[in-house]
């Protein structure tokens, strides 16, 4: 029998996702990733292939990095700050193959909170 690995099923699924959410210049592609110890967030524009913003649990703001709710709520606040900075308002949301629940659901909620429409 064949055993089921988390990882290769959530790889698909983004691959799944990602021939759907696209960015652009006016509307970049808000991707989030997380592991068991870090929360990241990065402000992609497809068209180029660069990444305009970013921010994780691996930034120097952050005095105790977890991966956590209370920590997707503080980079989610932090990819927005940076991303008006950047003159980013509007962005496509991409959850990276995760569950909408949880870290990334926070982090998507306060990165609206922050500003940012998607």
């Amino acid at each position: 029998m064949s055993t089921i690995i988390r990882k290769q099923i959530r790889q698909r699924i983004h691959k799944r996702i990602r021939r759907k959410v696209t960015g652009t210049a006016e509307r970049p592609r808000l991707a989030v990733h997380y592991s068991n110890q870090h929360i990241y967030a990065q402000v992609i524009d497809d068209s180029v292939g660069k990444t305009l913003v970013s921010a994780s649990t691996l930034d120097k703001s952050f005095e105790k990095a977890s991966s956590n709710v209370d920590s997707a709520q503080k980079v989610g606040q932090l990819i927005a700050e940076r991303a008006k900075g950047s003159n980013i308002s509007a962005v496509v949301f991409d959850r990276g193959g995760h569950l909408y629940h949880g870290k990334i659901k926070a982090l998507a909620n306060a990165a609206r909170e922050g500003g940012l429409q998607f």
